[in-house]
């Protein structure tokens, strides 16, 4: 922990005498964080730790969950004995917890922090903020450029050419696409670009706000995409039984060449060995003629509106959003042998004035969101759905992965959960 302390003290230091002279934090500090991850947990670890030298009369108490179990547990958690920190997402996802009182208004915060404008929106309700961003991340199709350059393929610009490299792929003796469904939410990603990219992004957040019917011919149009990715055998077998973690194996032992996923997946598949010459990203091809949306979630920090210690809370919110702490915590990890001697997110800073790392994915990421994202950004299916559809979403889209017949039925099950959810 010393050498991440070290790495981020470095980038930290002139805005740490400001941070420090401008409050005397005391008493206790609780943060629950559910950057379990090794990556992001080494960062989560190395802000508590420096927070807690500019502020040594701080106790702070860090707890990490687990990622996926923290979004069942997050509800108790602010309503009995809250702390004073928690980690959550944006936009739709943080909507029932501020409309329940929950998350405190930090608009006052927002006063005092400049280089977030471009996401504000993403954090506010009601005219007030009620949460701070700490990164966000580019998906698209990450692959074997190794096994691409064997077989001859090159990057698609087309879904006909995606479907074709596909084709040669399996004709290879392998899967096309890795994908662990058993946490539902990586079938999420692949219905939001297969939609986006048939339907446009306007379309995408119609049907996410409640305005379009499940059983709606462009929606429909959407699964018959996907339906000729299934059917010719391009995702793994069985993998409804994998986390995205556990699919992860069959894209570095080449048994799989793609992963749609998060820019956080790059670092998992360095620590497994692949190396940059054998990894490459490109954007999700086009399918109609349509500005192209993308996915770019917006992971957050919040005060309870129960915590104990809001002064403190506060004055890390400034902190984690500052540009030399975006900048430090946003860059690709660092390894000198198996020692970790800069932690890194390998993700994307929101504050305008921070750099971004020279790291080959985090380029292509900004660059493609910044210059090809004109059909607009979203925050991801179980982000802009509202909960109780997101849920039931996600698990008819698994369903329809592993039975495509089954999805008239899967359908009306939607178009009925959509009709009680958005009428409430």
């Amino acid at each position: 922990m010393r050498s991440i302390l070290t790495a981020l003290a470095a980038t930290t230091l002139m805005t740490g005498a400001a941070f420090a002279d401008a409050h005397a934090l005391t008493g206790d500090m609780r943060i629950v964080s559910d950057m379990s991850n090794p990556a992001p947990r080494a960062v989560m670890e190395g802000l508590v730790e420096q927070f807690g030298e500019l502020h040594p009369g701080l106790n702070i108490e860090l707890e990490i969950v687990d990622r996926d179990g923290w979004k069942g547990q997050i509800r108790n958690a602010l309503t009995s004995n809250p702390p004073d920190v928690v980690n959550w997402y944006a936009a739709n996802r943080m909507g029932p917890y501020v409309n329940a009182g929950l998350f405190e208004d930090v608009s006052d915060v927002w006063g005092e922090i400049e280089g977030l404008d471009a996401v504000k929106g993403a954090l506010t309700i009601d005219g007030k903020q009620w949460g701070v961003p700490y990164t966000y991340y580019n998906w698209g199709l990450y692959y074997r450029e190794d096994i691409f350059a064997e077989l001859g393929i090159e990057e698609p610009t087309t879904f006909e050419q995606e479907i074709a490299n596909c084709q040669v792929i399996i004709d290879s003796g392998r899967k096309c696409y890795a994908i662990g469904t058993k946490f539902l939410w990586t079938a999420g990603g692949w219905f939001d670009y297969l939609n986006m990219r048939t339907n446009g992004f306007d379309f995408h957040m119609q049907l996410a706000r409640g305005e379009v019917e499940w059983t709606d011919d462009r929606v429909r149009e959407t699964f018959a995409n996907w339906r000729k990715l299934i059917d010719m055998g391009a995702f793994i077998d069985d993998h409804q039984n994998y986390s995205w973690q556990e699919a992860l194996p069959f894209m570095v032992n080449g048994e799989a060449t793609h992963y749609l996923i998060g820019n956080f997946a790059v670092a998992p598949m360095r620590d497994a060995g692949l190396t940059d010459e054998q990894i490459d990203f490109y954007q999700f091809p086009l399918i109609a003629d349509l500005p192209q949306g993308e996915d770019a979630p917006i992971d957050t920090f919040h005060i309870p509106s129960g915590a104990a210690n809001k002064d403190a809370a506060r004055e890390f919110l400034k902190f984690v959003t500052s540009a030399e702490v975006q900048t430090a915590i946003n860059g690709p990890e660092v390894k000198e042998g198996d020692e970790v001697v800069k932690p890194g997110l390998g993700q994307l800073p929101v504050n305008a004035a921070s750099a971004v790392e020279d790291d080959e994915f985090l380029n292509q990421g900004f660059e493609m969101l910044t210059t090809n994202a004109t059909g607009g950004i979203a925050q991801f299916f179980d982000r802009d759905f509202p909960a109780e559809m997101a849920a039931a979403g996600m698990e008819g889209l698994q369903e329809f992965m592993v039975f495509p017949d089954n999805l008239d039925d899967i359908l009306e099950r939607l178009e009925q959960t959509r009709q009680r959810v958005y009428q409430q």
